[in-house]
């Protein structure tokens, strides 16, 4: 199987000797994830469409400030996820401007991220209803979690993202994440569990 850290590194190299190619090849790669995070994140169709570009527009022109130390879709996670936090921060500001391109080729579910919580939960199409009603719980559920928990949430159980990743993309120590995706979690249970009881 293709190792994809390792391939990744030969098209950040390639993209550093000036190959356009290279550079849109990891864009392909990773955009549906950084789009998935920055739209969990912000619930919000063209601000995670401006998230997700401008977040591979740091990445171009910062290529030279990839240490290799970490995994490539760490460092984009947490330029991601600082990105969502300052659109959060300025909510009131103008109004953004999405790369036609970028949209076309995003093609994501405005409810991805809600739809990778429940898929596993109800795969049965004549439960679409329910599958409705659920999602809209778990997305109040997850609205009323800190942006950092909820960013947390998103990259372990969507993304699966191990502990260790988790860590180096918010720059805190292992047991923090652990923390916070306990009391997450246990939040999400908390107003999630007389719902799924009722529904069976």
């Amino acid at each position: 199987m293709r190792d994809l850290a390792t391939d990744d590194l030969t098209l950040i190299r390639r993209t550093r000797k000036g190959d356009a190619q290279a550079f849109r090849q990891l864009i392909e790669r990773y955009q549906r994830k950084a789009y998935s995070i920055a739209f969990g994140m912000l619930k919000d169709k063209e601000e995670a469409l401006d998230v997700t570009q401008e977040a591979f527009i740091k990445i171009y022109k910062h290529i030279e400030c990839f240490k290799g130390d970490a995994s490539f879709y760490v460092w984009l996670y947490r330029i991601v996820y600082n990105l969502c936090i300052d659109f959060i921060r300025k909510r009131k500001g103008a109004p953004v401007h999405v790369d036609m391109e970028l949209e076309a080729l995003l093609h994501t579910e405005e409810e991805g991220a809600s739809h990778g919580l429940i898929s596993a939960t109800l795969g049965n199409p004549q439960k679409s209803l329910l599958r409705k009603e659920l999602a809209s719980k778990i997305q109040e559920a997850m609205d009323a979690l800190p942006e950092a928990c909820r960013a947390i949430v998103l990259m372990r159980e969507v993304e699966g993202m191990s502990y260790e990743d988790l860590a180096r993309v918010f720059q805190i120590p292992k047991g923090t994440v652990m923390s916070r995706l306990f009391y997450a979690r246990a939040k999400l249970q908390q107003k999630l569990g007389p719902y799924l009881e009722e529904t069976g």
